[in-house]
């Protein structure tokens, strides 16, 4: 009898000890996911936050220093379908391997380059592999977390994007102003090494993670379901990047602010998307559609705050944060959309939904340095940015009505 009870107590301790390796595992892999996400979101953001000092080195003015963000965004358009496609039958741990490494070398040519349009070529190449990283990322995170929680899952690897808005890209403008804008990418890319070597270490080597057929994948993108949320995608969010891309200019010339505050703002845009985020993410899994249109309507207010009221401090510190709050806490929606409407596509609809977001980036970039451009000051980004989100909640509504499964709340 003592004799069983202690074998049963050693296979329970055997059994504990067993399930604390598991969840070590677990949580290293989505650390890898999320440190990679980290590197691309810093990568991404930092050209926001050092567009002063590219427009000052480049000789150019700050709209036409924005195409460098465009060809960012344009580069993720082009590569999140295509990357996917040509690598579906890869295993989506080589897969991201693969990615992390074009990340780093686009970074190096962003270091180097002499002008603004190699910069802008070198930062095409560095966005190609940011939609397929998500999409497959997600895929890795969903298979890692088990079903029926793709929307934590989701939530979980953008997680690190959104607090490179907190640490990463503030710190990355900090170099900026203290090395040089050069250096900064430079940096970026030896940060980019090091998640090369800990998704290397810590994404299993499975079956479970292999590519599926290029027609498969292809199917999703003949849903005209698919499309309307990427549609909705890319114009309720562009507001996120009509504001971001101008924070600097903002805090420096409209708040009248010491250029040391615009790691602030920075930092606090990133607490509202990491708060957004985290939030979005339970919604996604649980609702239908409510994250989104909380997000998008709660955008609008904040946005008009923004535009109004954005010269104060006071008024535009909250705001920044609020900017960054109400969007994150649609886009977890907007993936498990995609998602539920093409379930035997995981990675093309994780790496579609990064493209619809950095349509997003482009156009809010556009639409906000075309209003300042036309001399409506530098708030008039906000003002395009409600514009754009307004669009993208009427697009939500028609694209609910024809689809009403996804439209209960």
């Amino acid at each position: 009898m003592l004799e069983s009870a202690y074998r049963a107590q050693c296979a329970a301790v055997e059994d504990h000890c067993t399930d604390e390796a598991q969840q070590r595992r677990r949580g290293l892999t989505l650390f890898a996911l999320a440190f990679g996400s980290f590197c691309i979101g810093t990568s991404e953001f930092a050209s926001m936050g050092i567009l002063q000092l590219l427009s000052t080195g480049l000789g150019v003015d700050i709209p036409a220093a924005t195409y460098a963000i465009t060809a960012y965004a344009f580069g993720v358009v082009v590569g999140a379908p295509l990357v996917t496609l040509m690598a579906a039958r890869l295993n989506r741990r080589t897969l991201l391997l693969c990615l992390m490494a074009l990340f780093v070398l686009g970074n190096v040519l962003s270091a180097v380059a002499p002008n603004l349009h190699l910069l802008a070529l070198a930062r095409f190449l560095s966005g190609l592999p940011q939609g397929a990283y998500f999409g497959a990322g997600a895929m890795v995170a969903s298979y890692i977390v088990g079903p029926g929680q793709s929307g934590k899952a989701f939530a979980q690897v953008m997680g690190g994007l959104t607090i490179a808005t907190i640490v990463g890209s503030p710190l990355a403008t900090f170099l900026g102003q203290a090395i040089g804008w050069r250096r900064t990418y430079a940096v970026v890319a030896c940060v980019g090494i090091l998640a090369f070597l800990a998704l290397w270490a810590w994404v299993p080597v499975s079956q479970a993670l292999r590519g599926r057929p290029v027609m498969q994948e292809l199917a999703a993108l003949r849903r005209p379901a698919v499309w309307g949320t990427m549609l909705v995608a890319a114009l309720g969010v562009a507001s996120i990047f009509a504001v971001y891309t101008f924070i600097g200019p903002i805090v420096t010339d409209q708040a009248a602010l010491d250029r040391g505050w615009i790691p602030l703002a920075l930092a606090l845009f990133g607490l509202g998307m990491t708060a957004g985020n985290f939030i979005g993410g339970r919604l996604a899994d649980a609702y239908p559609a409510r994250g989104l249109v909380a997000g998008f309507g709660s955008a609008l207010a904040v946005l008009a705050v923004l535009g109004i009221g954005g010269g104060h401090v006071l008024v535009l510190m909250p705001a920044l944060f609020g900017v960054g709050a109400t969007m994150m806490t649609a886009i977890p929606t907007i993936q498990v959309r995609l998602t539920r409407l093409a379930p035997e596509a995981p990675t093309l609809m994780g790496a579609v939904n990064l493209a619809a977001l950095n349509v997003a980036n482009a156009i809010g970039a556009w639409a906000g340095g075309q209003m300042i451009a036309a001399g409506y000051g530098l708030l008039s980004s906000a003002w395009a940015g409600f514009g754009l989100t307004a669009l993208g909640l009427a697009a939500f509504a028609l694209t609910s009505a024809k689809a009403p499964q996804l439209a209960r709340a």
